[in-house]
């Protein structure tokens, strides 16, 4: 897990990253590694951004500029560790909504789009009055947008 334990605000500081990779990684000095066997990574990041760890981490957090978090103190932040296979779970169901979010919001502007054409279209197969032959002209009227108020 890779923390950055340096931040403008609360909420930024100790954003979590999962690093599953199988290569060595650098990282800054705003930055601290905690490596585990016990716990899976994304649960962790997860967790990181769960309300019970942000309430946690408020309390060991330091400055007013610069808001940081030492590594020794994130360290003493205790988690909640259910066993592998609840973690696991929470994971997969994590996951799953983050995948569910994920295509929500990029097919959000193309659904949206899509509505406004249905929607021009009906208003205009609604609004389109064929003309009556032989109609007159009190018929129809000319709207006179100066005239009317809002």
């Amino acid at each position: 897990m890779i923390f950055a334990i340096a931040s403008e605000d609360t909420e930024d500081v100790c954003t979590p990253l999962a690093w599953e990779g199988e290569r060595p990684v650098a990282i800054s000095g705003h930055s601290c590694a905690y490596a585990t066997e016990s716990i899976i990574p994304r649960y962790l990041a997860y967790l990181a951004t769960a309300q019970v760890f942000q309430i946690s981490k408020r309390k060991v957090a330091k400055g007013a500029k610069v808001i940081e978090v030492a590594p020794v103190d994130l360290a003493r932040v205790e988690i909640p560790v259910p066993s592998l296979e609840t973690r696991q779970k929470v994971v997969d169901i994590l996951d799953r909504f983050d995948s569910l979010t994920a295509s929500l919001i990029d097919g959000l502007p193309a659904e949206i789009e899509a509505r406004n054409q249905q929607y021009e279209y009906c208003r205009d197969r609604l609004l389109d009055f064929p003309r009556k032959v032989g109609a007159t002209r009190s018929m129809y009227c000319i709207l006179d947008i100066g005239s009317m108020s809002t």
